[in-house]
């Protein structure tokens, strides 16, 4: 692993030097590189300061102290940073990524993504994916010399493809924004992305694994005992009771979550370092070239994450008090969509004017989709709660 005292490139990570630019020629920032520039205009966005009000897995506003993907998309920034820094990528194309990766969630999490996607199944589904890539492309007005943000090629392909290659979903209506992009501008759907998209995706794997155990814990929803044999944290636990036997309940949840946090970076630093040497990556094309992702955790690490996974899904994700809450949160969805659709002189004047230029039910409904997809929680719940009760 490099120094960390060090700050250099790898030969094999991204140069902001030598990026493919962007798809609207604009003149270098004075002040920063290519993708720090990114990075800030997607702090700046209205998406991104909108996350601050949408759910992780508890309803925002319900809680104090629970995560929002504003949170957590700052806790899956930081990891990236860390990862990258060690691994000698580039922090701020990897920190860009790691913002804006979940910028296109629908309120009410991954509950309000389905049902859009059940609402909008006529018209081609709902990817939360595909909707950031259309915010930072498209949605996002706040240039007059072109729509989104005109990010750099590097930035965009992360986007879209730091889950893996994406050829293969281009067929499905879903995913016809970025197919069409990608008819003009080539984001190479069929090789892997930069070793900066990877580490995004893997640091939010590690992100949201240990701060929903967190969540989970505060919430109630299990106990400490009741992680004792769960792989990783249980191991954890069981060394900070060691080194601090009068330790008090908040500050082992803390140390034990921190302490599996720094174990699963430096488990995905040595399993990648081990992978670019054994497959012989010596460049950022040789990445996108590899037969497999390049950042990825050890194989027992991935056995026991898929134990500590489900263990979550069951205690957590399935609990009563969620399923309540995402429930609710398909109905309101529901409603306000199908209410739109009907009535469309209801939405606000701006939205309205939008649809009323659309020619076929499939551009407005896709227009009314991305109306709902913006909103936060409370947003969400207010508007149901003015069109459908008197009170």
């Amino acid at each position: 692993m490099h120094d960390p005292l060090i700050l250099t490139l790898a030969p094999y990570s991204e140069n902001h030097a030598r990026s493919r630019g962007r798809l609207y020629s604009e003149p270098d920032s004075l002040t920063r590189t290519a993708f720090a520039r990114d990075r800030d205009r997607v702090i700046h966005c209205t998406a991104f300061r909108r996350l601050k009000g949408k759910t992780q897995v508890f309803v925002a506003g319900h809680g104090d102290y629970f995560r929002t993907r504003l949170t957590h998309s700052i806790e899956v920034s930081q990891v990236a940073r860390s990862l990258a820094h060690t691994l000698g990528a580039d922090q701020d194309l990897a920190e860009t990524i790691a913002l804006s990766h979940d910028m296109g969630h629908s309120p009410f999490g991954h509950a309000g993504e389905d049902e859009l996607h059940k609402m909008m199944e006529p018209w081609g589904g709902f990817d939360h994916n595909v909707q950031t890539f259309r915010i930072v492309t498209r949605l996002e007005h706040r240039y007059p010399a072109f729509e989104g943000l005109n990010l750099a090629w590097e930035t965009l392909e992360g986007v879209i493809k730091h889950n893996g290659p994406v050829a293969h979903k281009l067929g499905n209506p879903a995913w016809k924004a970025v197919a069409d992009f990608s008819d003009f501008w080539d984001l190479r759907p069929e090789t892997y992305a930069s070793l900066e998209a990877q580490i995004a995706a893997i640091s939010d794997d590690i992100a949201y694994n240990n701060h929903d155990v967190d969540d989970g814990l505060r919430a109630g929803l299990f106990t400490l005992a009741d992680l004792r044999d769960i792989p990783l944290i249980g191991p954890a636990i069981a060394e900070v009771e060691k080194d601090w036997p009068l330790i008090d309940q908040r500050l082992l949840r803390l140390e034990a979550i921190r302490r599996v946090i720094g174990f699963m970076i430096r488990d995905v630093c040595l399993e990648t370092e081990r992978r670019l040497k054994e497959d012989g990556i010596e460049t950022a094309e040789d990445v996108r070239r590899a037969g497999r992702q390049m950042v990825a955790f050890s194989r027992t690490v991935n056995e026991d994450l898929s134990r500590l996974r489900a263990f979550l899904y069951a205690r957590m994700y399935k609990h009563y008090t969620v399923n309540r809450h995402r429930s609710q949160a398909r109905r309101v969805l529901n409603d306000l969509f199908r209410l739109y659709m009907e009535e469309p002189e209801v939405l606000p004047p701006n939205w309205y004017g939008r649809v009323c230029t659309k020619d076929t039910e499939t551009q407005r409904a896709r227009v009314v989709c991305d109306y709902i997809a913006g909103m936060t929680d409370a947003y969400a719940i207010e508007q149901h709660r003015q069109l459908f009760s008197m009170s």
